[in-house]
């Protein structure tokens, strides 16, 4: 398993060699002590024999991909993709049979014809303005190919909605929840929330059932705006022509006022809810709600526990800096395209 120290690594090996497999962890670093039955090696994938570590493996889990959800290189993960291959290369030298992928359920896109929700036979067309969706699906498409290219090979392509861990949002929370401080007229999101015990044992389910394809992995239904507004206790919020959300996010991000790449805006106002319909089919079952996840995962900020005078100040102070960010913004293009 790749990844192994991280949040569902480290579920996911403990729980796998609890269930008699011999589980070999290989991630960068090695701080955490290993759960028993687990041997974590040290390594870097993009340098490492990976021939000489995969050899009499059957199975090989890749959660590690190097990618973060606020990247915008055109290569961001530092060669993700040239790390997959090499995977991929040696898993095929040395005979793995089954292959498990961590992907994304923002494969599918946030589109305003998206079906309410997404089976995993919907197509596969990230948003390619976010760059952390689309290199999901070209992890896929090299998982694909792998599996095409002998007789016996099994893809397994794990496809969680957002995941989170205790009092850890995760990148991807935290950057959906800064996209969204600054709400679109086109309407607003509706969300699923995983835990990572969820996914942890999502993955321990399809290396013991070897499962050829995509897999969804997302509690049942999902959570409103204004549930999660509840549920993530007060915070400011603007309501913008969608031309100006777009303009607004594009010059936060290029001034370093937020933590959201402007790609990321259409998943926070079209649909990308997933079913989990076919996971439950082979025995997996949620043990968090979206609820349950979404709370676990939230840090209480001051700001939730100010009354609701100071809440209103703050916001309407927030919302007059936005403002004044937007028109410093304008101001700042129109001066460069003189120069120019």
């Amino acid at each position: 398993m790749t990844g192994s120290t991280g949040a569902v690594g480290r579920r996911a090996c403990a729980r796998l060699a609890g269930e008699g497999h011999e589980v070999i962890g290989l991630d960068r670093r090695s701080s955490v002590p290993p759960a028993p039955g687990v041997e974590i090696r040290t390594v870097d994938l993009a340098v490492a024999d990976l021939r000489a570590l995969l050899e009499g493996v059957d199975t090989v889990v890749h959660l590690a991909s190097g990618v973060r959800a606020r990247d915008t290189d055109a290569d961001p993960g530092h060669g993700t993709l040239a790390v997959m291959e090499r995977l991929l290369s040696a898993a095929g030298d040395v005979g793995v049979a089954h292959l498990v992928v961590r992907s994304s359920a923002m494969v599918y896109g946030a589109w305003p014809d998206n079906p309410v929700p997404l089976t995993e036979d919907a197509p596969v067309r990230p948003c390619p303005g976010f760059l952390f969706a689309v290199h999901r699906a070209d992890l896929e498409r090299l998982a694909e190919g792998w599996a095409a290219g002998s007789s016996g090979r099994v893809v397994t392509m794990l496809r969680p909605a957002v995941t989170v861990a205790e009092e850890r949002p995760g990148g991807l929370a935290l950057i959906l929840a800064a996209a969204s401080a600054v709400r679109s007229d086109e309407g607003d999101p509706i969300g699923q929330f995983l835990h990572s015990d969820d996914l942890a044992d999502a993955v321990v389910c399809a290396v013991r059932e070897r499962v050829d394809g995509p897999l969804n992995v997302a509690p049942d239904g999902w959570i409103s705006a204004v549930v999660m507004a509840e549920l993530g206790g007060p915070t400011p919020r603007l309501r913008l022509p969608a031309n100006v959300v777009a303009t607004l996010a594009r010059i936060r991000w290029g001034l370093g006022f937020t933590a959201a790449p402007p790609g990321v805006l259409p998943y926070t106002v079209h649909p990308w809810v997933v079913s989990n319909d076919r996971l439950r089919a082979l025995g997996w079952e949620p043990a968090h709600t979206n609820e349950e996840a979404y709370v676990a995962g939230h840090e209480p900020r001051t700001f939730d526990s100010l009354d609701a005078g100071s809440r209103q100040r703050i916001s309407l102070g927030v919302a007059g800096g936005l403002v004044l960010t937007t028109l410093a913004g304008l101001v700042w293009l129109f001066r460069r395209s003189n120069r120019r």
